[in-house]
C-alpha cells in the first residue's frame, strides 16, 4: 500500500497502521516543520494536557468527545514512538510487546497457575510481582510510588499503598480527629504570621499536613480527591460567573465592586 493509499485508508482493521504512517510522514523530510522539530521533552505538556482533557470528557459522560480525546492521547504515544524509532531505540511495536508481556506476567491467575480470585488478592499479587520485577524487595516499601504525579494524586497513592500492609486508620473517626488537630496547628502558626509577609516554613508544613490528612479522609471514604476538588473548582467557576453577570447588569466592573456586593451575589447563587 502506498503512502497516499495509507493516508486515505478506510479499513477498520488498519487504522493504527494508518496513524503510524501519518506520523511518520509528518516527521519525514518534506513533512510538517513543527512535527519534525519536536522531541520527547518538548511535547511533555501535550501529553499531560491531553490526558486531563480525556479525564474531563469521562467526567462529563461525553462519549463523542471521549473518543476524540482518547485519540489525542494515542497520538502522543505514537508521536513518542516515532521519535524513538528514528534513533532505533524502540518503536510502537516494542511498546505494545512490553505492555503485553507485563500484563501476562502480572495476571498469573489468568495466564498461569495462580488461584487468586478476589480483587484485593489480585492487587496484592500485582504489587508483589512488580516489586520482584524491579528488584525493589530490598528497597523501602514506598520507593518510587507516584513519582512525577501532582502532589494531591501522589499523596492519595502513597496512602493507598501503605494501607495495603495494614498502615491505615481503622475508621474515619480517627481521621476526623486528626484533621481537627492539624487545623489547630495551622491556626497556631497562623497566629504568628504577619500580614503581607511570606508564609513561614512551619506554616507551609502545617498546611501540607492538613491537606495530606484531608486527602486521607477522601481515600478512606472512597472519594477521589482529584474528582472532588475539580467539582469544587467548577462550582467556584459557576458562582463567580454569576457574580460577574450580576455586576455587569448593575454596570459595575469586577475591579470596582465591593467585597460585600460580590459576597451577596455569591450567597444568592449558592442558595439558588
Amino acid at each position: 500500500m502506498t503512502d497516499q493509499e495509507m493516508m486515505t485508508c478506510a479499513d477498520p482493521g488498519r487504522q493504527i497502521e494508518r496513524l503510524r504512517a501519518i506520523m511518520h510522514r509528518l516527521r519525514a523530510p518534506g513533512g510538517c516543520p513543527w512535527d519534525a522539530e519536536q522531541t520527547h521533552e518538548s511535547i511533555i505538556s501535550n501529553l499531560i494536557e491531553e490526558t486531563y482533557e480525556t479525564v474531563a470528557a469521562i467526567k462529563a459522560g461525553d462519549d463523542e468527545n471521549l473518543e476524540e480525546e482518547l485519540g489525542d492521547v494515542l497520538l502522543q504515544v505514537v508521536f513518542h514512538a516515532e521519535i524513538a524509532q528514528e534513533d532505533e531505540r524502540f518503536d510502537l511495536d516494542s511498546i505494545a510487546r512490553v505492555i503485553s508481556e507485563k500484563l501476562v506476567r502480572r495476571h498469573p491467575h489468568v495466564y498461569g497457575a495462580s488461584e487468586v480470585s478476589s480483587t484485593d488478592g489480585v492487587l496484592m499479587q500485582w504489587e508483589e510481582i512488580k516489586r520482584a520485577e524491579k528488584g525493589d524487595q530490598e528497597k523501602p516499601y514506598l520507593h518510587g510510588v507516584g513519582n512525577g504525579l501532582p502532589a494531591l494524586l501522589r499523596s492519595s497513592k502513597l496512602q493507598k499503598k501503605a494501607s495495603k500492609v495494614g498502615f491505615d486508620w481503622p475508621s474515619t473517626d480517627g481521621i476526623v480527629e486528626k484533621i481537627e488537630e492539624e487545623f489547630g496547628e495551622v491556626k497556631e502558626e497562623l497566629a504568628k504570621h504577619q500580614v503581607g509577609e511570606p508564609a513561614s516554613a512551619e506554616l507551609q508544613a502545617e498546611i501540607g499536613d492538613l491537606l495530606f490528612i484531608v486527602t486521607n479522609l477522601a481515600r478512606k471514604l472512597g472519594v477521589d480527591p482529584e474528582v472532588a476538588l475539580e467539582g469544587t473548582n467548577q462550582k467556584f467557576l459557576d458562582r463567580f460567573a454569576y457574580i460577574e453577570a450580576c455586576l455587569k447588569r448593575d454596570e459595575v466592573s469586577l475591579e470596582d465592586a465591593t467585597l460585600e456586593k460580590m459576597d451577596a451575589y455569591w450567597n444568592e447563587k449558592r442558595k439558588a
